[in-house]
């Protein structure tokens, strides 16, 4: 049984001025699956750290280490594509905005609200950097919509970050959910992006 999208049928798909649909080549294949993977894995291992900070468990060094090497794979990826000193400036801004984040839920864990409000303007602040970066390099990335989505992505975790504070731990699973959602967007807009600057074929 064939299915086909709501109000279609097959003749919508086999008339001879309908385009036909493109594949996909191995390398924009490889290029989208690697940034999906480095994305997810920037999710997850955020969430599991955050989780980490907020409940005290003794697994915090070990899990803070693992988010902090998300940065280096983005290097490793990045590297061939943008030369050496690009993949290192974005390596070491990935990195201060996960630092930035470890340090702003455990001053909001000690209640120490002045030095969390400074440490969320400098979060923040890093964020922006990371956008005109991003929206500098590449002519098919906006800064603007990279500026939108990574504030996003930090009102996620955020709220991910409140939820667990306050045990809401089913509120918690939803909102990363949706963060997944949200950093697989990033990783194909990255993905795309690449193969349109650089004439991936297919």
């Amino acid at each position: 049984m064939n299915f086909y999208p709501a109000g279609t049928s097959k003749d919508d798909y086999t008339h001879p001025y309908c385009p036909k649909p493109r594949c996909i080549s191995p390398e924009e294949l490889e290029i989208n699956n690697l940034f999906r993977l480095l994305w997810d894995q920037h999710a997850e291992w955020t969430g599991i750290t955050v989780k980490s900070i907020v409940e005290g468990f003794p697994n915090e060094a070990s899990v803070t280490a693992r988010l902090l090497r998300n940065p280096k794979d983005f290097k490793k990826a990045l590297a061939p594509f943008y030369g050496s000193e690009i993949a290192t400036d974005f390596c070491n801004l990935l990195t201060e905005h996960l630092t930035l984040a470890a340090q702003l839920i455990k001053a909001m864990k000690a209640g120490k609200a002045k030095e969390a409000d400074k440490l969320n303007r400098e979060w923040f602040l890093n964020t922006s950097e990371i956008a005109h970066f991003l929206g500098e390099i590449n002519p098919y990335w906006s800064t603007r919509q990279w500026k939108d989505l990574m504030y996003m992505h930090l009102d996620l975790i955020l709220d991910l970050t409140e939820a667990l504070f306050n045990g809401e731990y089913e509120k918690s699973v939803d909102i990363y959910d949706n963060l997944e959602k949200e950093v697989l967007e990033m990783a194909d807009i990255m993905a795309k992006g690449i193969i349109r600057q650089f004439g991936i074929k297919y």
